[in-house]
């Protein structure tokens, strides 16, 4: 049968670690100043929001010291504006005049004001859920001065924009519609995705169309939904959009698709799939507490806490929930993602303490508000308590936890997925690999299945037949067969009974394992963020990246390519040039071809894009997509040619050693120390784990399951310099992919270890 291998799954928190988010990221609070010649910047700002022509004032913005000329600044929002309110909503478009003018490649920055929130971490805080599931925009504070005058605390969330569009859908010039009307006001102006007829015209005053055409597309969509409801997984991703609703529901977030007509984006990728996007989460957490309508009578706390599950699953006039909730499959992995999103999040309490640690940062930002809309008092106690008219976070949320957990839907048995593994273990591009996995429970078992992070994944079934090298027939063991392409293969595992679904990875599609094949030629190592590490010829710190040749001929790279457009493959041409055999090539991202060596047409951008190897025959033969990148902290494959890409120290033209995570100060380097491979690898019950210390440091070593869930610390304590062993006892743990972490002061290093009976 050969050496069967489990493969890893792309675990946010232990493979590719929490790096900084730049202008976003939470820990830091902003500062911008915004500069007008007129005294009287607030009527004008009043008067064109009232006249709804998008007009902007002209101003100079300085953002954390830096200054943007010729900004472009307008107030936004539906309830959260009043003309009579100091502290309104902003939109300040930095590119306004001066094309190209970005922060940290942003060029709109959208400030609320949390005028419903005394806890003032609702929108932070929601935001950090939903980018656990699905695309969704980064949110932290900023302090907003206008002609010297503070007028308090804001929040500062991501725009979806184009660059947003391009860093999650590869792309940005498809269509594109915002779930609101210019100017549509509280509720909406009727976005429910609702058929209303062959003639786009009548669809006008429910969307906003941000792309320069589509609307055939959006009727296609309304139409397919509503009388074609079987046919609609076609054009629209079915998986993300139930993932927006078990959020919003979870949350009892109604200010939204669920419940109100408006709040939220669609983009059709180049799958050609509309993905619903989540906009405007000021008011989750149960603010916005309406049903039927703006005039309708409030609920009251305990019917928000015991919010249905499945509200609006018989309303014809919100398709987006009946017309799929009444799918029996798409219902049950609807629920699955809620007790995915309860389990994760609530049942553990870990949003009371994010909760706590968001308030801490901003603890003082929030006192020092001389507009803010509740009191100092009320910030702390509305994270636990109803204050100034809004319910306690914890009120809520932890009622409705309970609530949901004994929901007979929550209750019922759903199937068990364990054990998948796959063989062999060394998969050339275009060959076939088996895909295997335990699962009880079960009725049926599907293989979710992608060659590439910008297809659409397909499903195939999975056999408990005897004949699909799952053992014997009925045994609960199933698999399946599958070609894997040029770079790879993304996949999940679903499973489905009478009663309740479940997935592996619990968050899939968003999350997903992945299968890397070893070609001969590969991206090894790439630095997007070349602050100190090394220069080129010139003296130049520019971008690199680093390829590999894992055969032991040299591969003449004529008619290749290197690109960071998935629409562009050919983007930069290679060369008369080869690599040698097991040999590294360099070639400098710096937009700069005239220089002496290699030197690609393109930068790559430190906020995140994709790399791509491109061959003779136009194929993408490896690519990588990548997020917002550390200074001087590259992202390479480990092993070294055929492994996963994790963060890591730079190790430039030479071997890729160490999967390194910078925890706190992205800046340093950390002290030399090294985690070794556990042997004997796969084990049974007991391994051997090595590593070793430059100098004295404060050490722990924790085991993780493949889920991610911490199942025992073997080390925690203060170690001097030098060389380490300990066993492992896996006796009492079942069979399955396990992680070993070392954490060496506020750096760490991550392995994997397969436990085999």
């Amino acid at each position: 049968m050969g050496k069967i291998v489990i493969i890893t799954l792309l675990y946010t928190a232990l493979a590719s670690g929490v790096l900084a988010q730049g202008f976003y990221d939470i820990n830091t609070v902003n500062t911008v100043e915004l500069v007008f010649a007129e005294s009287n910047w607030d009527q004008i700002l009043d008067n064109y929001y009232n006249a709804g022509n998008d007009e902007r004032l002209l101003g100079t913005a300085i953002i954390n010291g830096e200054q943007f000329d010729s900004v472009g600044v307008k107030y936004k929002g539906n309830s959260s504006y009043d003309p009579s309110r100091t502290k309104n909503p902003f939109n300040i478009k930095l590119d306004h005049v001066i094309d190209n003018q970005l922060l940290d490649g942003y060029g709109t920055l959208k400030l609320a004001n949390g005028f419903k929130d005394p806890s003032f971490v609702r929108e932070s805080l929601g935001y950090e859920i939903a980018r656990k599931y699905t695309p969704a925009g980064l949110a932290n504070y900023i302090n907003v001065y206008v002609n010297g005058e503070l007028i308090g605390l804001y929040t500062n969330v991501q725009s979806v924009d184009k660059s947003f569009l391009d860093y999650h859908y590869f792309g940005d010039d498809n269509a594109f519609f915002k779930g609101d009307p210019p100017g549509g006001g509280p509720g909406g102006g009727g976005s429910t995705l609702r058929y209303l007829g062959p003639d786009s015209t009548a669809y006008y005053s429910s969307y906003e169309i941000r792309s320069d055409s589509g609307w055939l597309y959006l009727v296609n969509l309304c139409d397919t939904l509503n009388n074609y409801t079987s046919d609609v997984k076609n054009i629209l991703n079915v998986d993300r959009a139930l993932w927006h609703m078990a959020y919003h529901n979870a949350l009892v977030s109604l200010d939204s698709p669920i419940n109100a007509p408006h709040n939220f984006y669609i983009y059709r990728d180049g799958t050609a799939r509309f993905n619903y996007i989540f906009w405007d989460l000021n008011m989750t957490f149960g603010t916005f507490n309406r049903i039927g309508g703006p005039h309708s009578p409030p609920l009251s706390v305990p019917e928000l806490q015991q919010f249905d599950p499945l509200h609006n699953i018989d309303n014809p006039d919100f398709p987006i929930v009946s017309r799929l909730l009444q799918n029996p499959d798409y219902q049950k992995i609807y629920i699955a993602h809620m007790k995915t999103i309860l389990e994760e999040n609530f049942t553990n309490n870990w949003y009371l303490d994010r909760a706590l640690e968001i308030q801490e940062i901003i603890d003082a930002d929030v006192q020092a508000d001389p507009n803010k809309f509740f009191s100092y008092a009320d910030f702390g106690n509305n994270l636990y308590n109803s204050t100034g008219g809004e319910v306690g976070i914890v009120e809520l949320m932890a009622a409705r936890t309970t609530y949901l957990n004994s929901h007979p839907d929550f209750q019922a048995q759903a199937p068990v997925i364990s054990d998948i593994i796959s063989y062999p273990e060394n998969v050339p591009p275009n060959s076939a690999v088996w895909i295997m996995a335990r699962v009880d429970f079960a009725e049926s078992v599907a293989l979710g299945f992608r060659n590439s992070i910008t297809d659409r994944f397909d499903r195939v079934e999975m056999f408990d037949d005897g004949s699909h090298n799952d053992g014997s027939a009925d045994d609960g063991v199933y698999g399946i067969d599958l070609q894997v392409g040029l770079t790879g293969l993304q996949y999940y595992i679903i499973a489905i009974n009478d009663e309740a679904a479940k997935l592996s990875p619990e968050r899939a599609e968003y999350e997903y394992y992945v299968l890397n094949v070893t070609g001969d030629l590969v991206i090894n190592e790439f630095l997007a963020s070349n602050n100190t590490i090394q220069p080129d010829q010139d003296g130049e710190y520019d971008d690199w990246i680093e390829l590999y040749n894992n055969s032991d001929e040299d591969i003449p790279l004529n008619g290749y390519y290197l690109s960071d457009d998935s629409s562009d493959l050919t983007k930069w041409a290679f060369p008369d040039t080869s690599i040698g055999s097991y040999g590294y090539l360099i070639i400098w991202a710096d937009n700069d071809e005239e220089q002496e060596g290699l030197h690609a047409g393109f930068k790559l951008s430190a906020s995140g894009e994709s790399v791509l190897l491109v061959n003779r025959d136009i194929d993408i033969i490896d690519e990588y997509v990548f997020g917002l990148q550390a200074p001087d902290t590259s992202m390479g494959r480990y092993p070294n040619g055929t492994g996963s890409f994790s963060t890591m120290i730079p190790s430039f033209s030479s071997e890729n050693e160490y999967l390194t995570t910078v925890d706190d100060d992205s800046n340093a380097m950390p002290s030399i120390f090294s985690l070794s491979q556990n042997y004997p690898n796969p084990f049974n019950p007991v391994t051997t784990i090595e590593y070793q210390l430059s100098s004295a440091t404060d050490v722990k070593i924790e085991i993780f399951d493949i889920l991610g869930r911490k199942i025992e610390t073997l080390v925690d304590q203060n170690q001097s310099a030098g060389n380490y062993c300990l066993i492992w006892d896996a006796d009492a743990k079942p069979s399955g992919v396990y992680f070993y972490t070392l954490k060496a002061g506020n750096h760490s290093v991550t392995r994997k270890m397969l436990l085999l009976r």
